[in-house]
């Protein structure tokens, strides 16, 4: 799977980024996470205010930081299709 965080680097980015790799390690998944500060790439997807949280090249949630639980319900919904 894999993973892209949206966003400058701002602390609500950072968050967002800390949240989702606690989630991977508690589902004791193998992922790709990468996070993603420049602009143009950023533009790329169809996002208004960051953060955004891309699942396998999915835009799933932009604009706040979703709860733990939010973003592991993101994450299984991606690896039960």
């Amino acid at each position: 799977m894999k993973i892209k965080i949206l966003g400058p680097g701002c602390a609500r980015c950072d968050q967002l980024e800390k949240i989702t790799k606690e989630v991977v390690k508690e589902l004791g998944i193998d992922v790709s996470l990468e996070h993603v500060k420049d602009v143009k790439e950023i533009m790329e997807y169809p996002i208004l205010h960051t953060p955004g949280l891309v699942l396998n090249e999915e835009l799933v949630c932009s604009g706040r930081v979703p709860t733990k639980a939010e973003v592991t319900t993101y994450i299984t919904t991606v690896l039960s299709k």
